[in-house]
């Protein structure tokens, strides 16, 4: 099977997981059930589920073993664009091409959305059918990513960064918390469940550091190159809103050059594993090369 037909038959899966894994819209409260599956099942790329899957790979894990955490780590990102939408954070009406949560629903309602997705992803891991330590040690993972030590503190730097230009490794911690901690724990969880020896776990969080980067610099490029209907969200809104970036600190040209560099380092640190890595090998590529 190719991979890009492996990454379609993990789509399905995914579609399929996180619909069965979500409240009936028609259980009450509906308004709140609703917005839970609007913000999740309105597409996007899958990307951090996608990378649990082919992080599981190289080390044969069961797929089984690996639905919650693939669905719990997508519900975290979930969560997380509901709250990033809001008025008091980017105040974005567009998200995956649609209105945004709060816009299509209301902002109370989006709040509490949010809310429930992220406590949904923790029921998810502690309530799988895995051996309890590995239940633990993926809970330890995507908490730690989650929180204060990831993702939001990544997400308060940023707010405290807006309207002046941080120095380059500044803006790269900022982002190796509010975007990479997510992308590094959805392949460490994958490692995890396929029982990785410590000493891979740490090469694939090299490699998932430079993915995590990677990724928001070809954002960062995307956002003053791309259109709002490309990128199914506003365009244009990091140079608006006077935000701290990749484009702005190093230029266009220096921010794809810093792309190429951070590319290489991903594809060296996956030089070892053969082809047991070239699902991981391709979500790395998609992460640089993509349009939206």
């Amino acid at each position: 099977m190719t991979v890009e037909a492996t990454f379609a038959r993990w789509r399905d899966r995914i579609e399929h997981q996180l619909d069965a894994r979500l409240p009936s819209p028609s259980d009450a409260p509906r308004g709140l059930h609703q917005a839970m599956r609007y913000a999740v099942l309105g597409g996007g790329k899958r990307m951090r589920p996608l990378l649990v899957y082919a992080s599981g790979r190289i080390f044969t894990a069961d797929e089984s073993a690996l639905d919650a955490p693939a669905m719990a780590v997508e519900l975290i990102h979930a969560y997380s664009l509901v709250h990033d939408d809001l008025p008091a954070m980017d105040d974005d009406a567009l998200r995956r091409g649609r209105p945004t949560t709060h816009i299509a629903f209301d902002e109370a309602t989006a709040i509490l959305a949010g809310d429930a997705l992220q406590t949904r992803a923790f029921s998810l891991l502690a309530d799988a059918a895995l051996p309890a330590q590995l239940r633990v040690d993926c809970l330890q993972t995507l908490a730690h990513a989650s929180g204060a030590a990831g993702m939001c503190g990544g997400q308060a730097l940023d707010i405290d960064a807006t309207g002046h230009q941080q120095p380059l490794q500044d803006l790269e911690r900022m982002h190796a918390l509010k975007t990479g901690a997510l992308i590094r724990a959805a392949v460490r969880m994958g490692a995890l469940c396929g029982q990785a020896p410590a000493a891979d776990l740490a090469t694939l969080d090299t490699v998932a550091s430079a993915l995590g980067l990677a990724f928001q610099v070809r954002d960062d490029i995307l956002d003053v190159e791309a259109s709002s209907e490309q990128l199914g969200k506003t365009a244009g809104k990091d140079e608006a809103q006077a935000k701290s970036t990749f484009p702005a600190l190093l230029g266009m040209d220096g921010a794809k050059a810093h792309l190429r560099t951070l590319t290489e380092q991903m594809f060296d640190g996956l030089a070892g594993y053969g082809e047991a890595a070239d699902a991981l090998r391709a979500l790395a590529r998609l992460a640089v090369e993509r349009d939206h």
